[in-house]
C-alpha cells in the first residue's frame, strides 16, 4: 500500500509544471454559487437602470456639464475650497491634539477643559458655529488684552478687522474637527496596551521617546480609518460656508445656475469635482493605512 501511494505521489509531481501547478485534468476549477447569479442578475440590472437613468437620460445635459467643468469661475470656486480645507484641517489637527492631551492629563483642570471644549462642539451644529463666528461683534465688539493692574491692554482691535467671511470659515471649520480629532487621537493612543508604556518606563525611555517610538507607530495604524472621514467630511463641509457669504465651489455654481438657470448640470458639476477629490482622498487614505500596516 505504502509503495502505491508512494508511486501515485511521484507521478502527480511529475506531471506538475514548472509554476508548481498540477496537471490540467488534474485541476478543480470553482464553480459559482447559486447564491452568486442572483448577485450577478441584481448587479446587471443595476448596470443597466444606471445607464438609462444617468448615461442615457438627456435631462443631465452632459454637454453642459463638459463645458462648465473647467470654467474660470468654477474653478476658482473650487481652488477657494482647497485652500479653506487645507487651512482649516492643519489648524484643526493640531487643536484636537492639544484637546486629546488635555484630556489624558493627570491635571483635573485641564481633563475638566478638554471634556468641556469636546461637549460644546458635539453639541453645537456646525452651521450654528460659524454664524456665531461670523457675527461675533455683536457680541464683543472689540478684542483686546487687558494688562493687570496697570490699566493698559497689550492690544485693541475692531473684531470687524480680525472675523471676516473667510477667517469666520476657517476657525468654525477648524473648532469642529478639532473637537472631533480630539477624540479620535484619543482612542488611539488608548488602544496601545498599558503594559508596553511600563515596559519602556522600565527600561528607562524618556516619555518623549515612549511616545514616537513606541505607542504613536502602533496607534496611527487606527487613527487613520476615523481620521480620513473626518478630513473628507471636513471637505464636504466647506460647503456650509456659503451661509456667511464665503464663495467657494457650491456657492460659486449656485451663482452662475441663478442666472442661467442650468440647475442641474451645474450641481452635476459640483458634485463631480467632490467625487474626484474625495476619491483622491481615499486613495491617500489607502496609501497611508498600506505604510503603517507592515508587519501586521
Amino acid at each position: 500500500m505504502n509503495q502505491n501511494a508512494d508511486y501515485q505521489q511521484e507521478q502527480f509531481m511529475a506531471g506538475m509544471n514548472q509554476q508548481g501547478e498540477p496537471p490540467a485534468d488534474l485541476r478543480i476549477h470553482a464553480r459559482p454559487k447559486k447564491s452568486d447569479w442572483l448577485w450577478y442578475g441584481l448587479f446587471a440590472i443595476a448596470m443597466v437602470l444606471f445607464y438609462e437613468l444617468v448615461i442615457d437620460n438627456p435631462r443631465w445635459q452632459w454637454d453642459v456639464v463638459a463645458h462648465y467643468l473647467f470654467n474660470k469661475r468654477v474653478l476658482g470656486g473650487l481652488a477657494n475650497t482647497l485652500v479653506l480645507t487645507a487651512l482649516a484641517s492643519v489648524l484643526g489637527l493640531i487643536l484636537g491634539a492639544v484637546i486629546a492631551a488635555c484630556r489624558m492629563a493627570d491635571n483635573p483642570v485641564l481633563r475638566a477643559a478638554g471634556y468641556f471644549y469636546i461637549w460644546i462642539i458635539r453639541a453645537t451644529p456646525t452651521l450654528a458655529m460659524l454664524l456665531f463666528l461670523f457675527f461675533l461683534s455683536a457680541l464683543v465688539p472689540r478684542l483686546y488684552l487687558p494688562v493687570p493692574f496697570l490699566h493698559a491692554t497689550l492690544f485693541d482691535i475692531d473684531t470687524n478687522t480680525v472675523i471676516s467671511r473667510f477667517s469666520a470659515a476657517i476657525i468654525g471649520l477648524a473648532m469642529y474637527l478639532g473637537g472631533h480629532s480630539a477624540e479620535i487621537f484619543r482612542g488611539g493612543l488608548a488602544s496601545v496596551d498599558k503594559g508596553q508604556r511600563e515596559a519602556c518606563k522600565a527600561m528607562g525611555m524618556s516619555d518623549f521617546r515612549m511616545m514616537f517610538h513606541v505607542v504613536v507607530p502602533q496607534a496611527v495604524r487606527i487613527i487613520i480609518p476615523p481620521l480620513a472621514n473626518e478630513l473628507i467630511t471636513m471637505f464636504k463641509n466647506t460647503s456650509l460656508a456659503s451661509v456667511i457669504g464665503y464663495v467657494e465651489l457650491l456657492t460659486t455654481v449656485q451663482l452662475i445656475y441663478s442666472t442661467n438657470f442650468e440647475t442641474i448640470p451645474l450641481l452635476t458639476v459640483a458634485c463631480l469635482w467632490y467625487l474626484v477629490l474625495t476619491s483622491l482622498a481615499m486613495c491617500g487614505q489607502s496609501l497611508l493605512e498600506r505604510r503603517f500596516g507592515k508587519g501586521v
